[in-house]
């Protein structure tokens, strides 16, 4: 399978213990910062997976004001968390950027969710990659060209599965088609977790 330039798989990158750990430090983040539900700009309608952030900043979207970085959440109006360092480690032995992080979007998948094809272009910084960690049931994820309309190739994310979008493939359109139920036993509700990790500023 020939990705775009600049897009990497890695599977299984994380093993077993290295999910877990991840896992907790998660939940821990979403005891501070719950899980919401995002609705679309304009339409105000919601999206099929409910999210949360951690980092200095955290990307959020409504109804009014649309797509955009904010230091708060956007329900409690509190500072999100801080990013649990397995992830600022992840980003530094993988992302081959020089500054760390700002913000890690969460998204949680039902056995329902998708993600229509998108670009990540809310950054001001669109030099840095975009790290995306894969957590529990596997999904089919897709991924096109810097257009809406480019040919597209779809592959298969487990748990433990990381893509960086960097280079000439950072801002290539991909979203998630559907998940497979019952794929993993890490999360014991099932489900899904996507974590994706940005540099928002230069």
């Amino acid at each position: 399978m020939l990705l775009p330039n600049g897009i990497r798989h890695l599977p299984g990158y994380l093993d077993r213990p290295a999910q877990e750990a991840l896992v907790e430090a998660i939940r821990t983040v979403v005891a501070e910062a719950p899980l919401y539900t995002p609705v679309m700009p304009g339409t105000g309608k919601e999206m099929s997976v409910r999210m949360t952030n951690c980092g200095s900043l955290g990307w959020v979207t409504d109804k009014q004001r649309g797509y955009r970085y904010q230091p708060t959440h956007p329900v409690t109006g509190r500072p999100w968390p801080a990013m649990p360092p397995q992830l600022l480690d992840l980003w530094r032995d993988i992302a081959g950027y020089e500054k760390p992080p700002e913000a890690c979007l969460v998204n949680f998948y039902g056995n329902d969710a998708r993600m229509g094809l998108h670009q990540d272009c809310d950054e001001q910084n669109l030099k840095a990659p975009v790290l995306s960690v894969s957590l529990g049931n596997t999904c089919l994820f897709r991924v096109g060209g810097l257009n809406r309309n480019d040919r597209t190739l779809s592959f298969k994310l487990a748990s433990g599965d990381i893509v960086v979008l960097g280079g000439e493939g950072r801002l290539c359109f991909h979203g998630v088609d559907r998940i497979y139920p019952a794929t993993s036993t890490l999360l014991k509700n099932g489900g899904r977790i996507n974590l994706t990790l940005r540099r928002v500023q230069p």
